[in-house]
């Protein structure tokens, strides 16, 4: 039987990570995008991933980032792994992976079925992919909005590289959404807030429940 990792993304404080740490969460995410009301800065993410203990995973999403943008936040925040939430062409997430030599995943947005040829590219070069609702044409944030897509398009698809699932989801409908797509892993922000960029413990714990209590075949 397979259980089921869940990722709880944009934390902010320790306060956050333990609460993601209590709750049974594999991922602990830390927002570095200025647009996003969970951004943080770089002392503000260290201090938050310090507080995260051994076999939490901590992750840092960036967009489009440079690499004196990645060189800052690598070389002060301890982290696990790299998402990059943004345009990055498979060559450039190629060349991340080799310079800071950690594990790299790659968030693609899905609206239609034509979207998912990009999963397959990047899975030559990633080690893990987000799949994601496609953000509206006039959005500010590449992710986070709290939407879903047609989970039917990606029901039991088998890819390169292991793969979450992401987009609009809550404790309230992840069971649902385990079951149509058999992901094994699920990623969540805006899902667990009580505005933007505040977690909410409650809701985290419920999330991770609801995550962890589908267990796949």
């Amino acid at each position: 039987m397979t259980e089921i990792r869940v990722k709880i993304c944009g934390l902010r404080t320790a306060a956050d990570v333990e609460a993601v740490a209590e709750a049974g969460a594999a991922y602990a995410g830390f927002v570095f995008f200025a647009k996003s009301p969970r951004n943080l800065s770089i002392p503000e993410a260290r201090t938050a991933a310090l507080a995260a203990p051994v076999g939490l995973a901590k992750v840092a999403l960036v967009v489009d980032a440079d690499d004196a943008a990645l060189d800052r936040i690598t070389g002060e925040v301890p982290l696990d792994m790299l998402q990059l939430h943004g345009r990055e062409s498979t060559d450039r997430v190629a060349e991340i992976r080799a310079r800071y030599g950690l594990p790299v995943m790659k968030a693609v947005g899905v609206a239609e079925a034509g979207d998912l040829a990009a999963v397959l590219d990047y899975s030559l070069v990633a080690d893990q992919i987000l799949v994601d609702a496609k953000p509206p044409m006039d959005a500010v944030l590449p992710g986070g909005n709290g939407l879903t897509f047609d989970w039917r398009l990606v029901a039991q698809r088998r890819w390169l590289r292991p793969w979450m699932l992401a987009g609009g989801l809550t404790a309230e409908n992840v069971a649902e959404a385990i079951r149509l797509t058999n992901a094994r892993q699920v990623d969540v922000s805006s899902g667990v807030e009580g505005a933007p960029g505040m977690k909410d413990p409650a809701k985290i714990r419920a999330f991770v429940k609801a995550a962890r209590g589908f267990t796949l075949p």
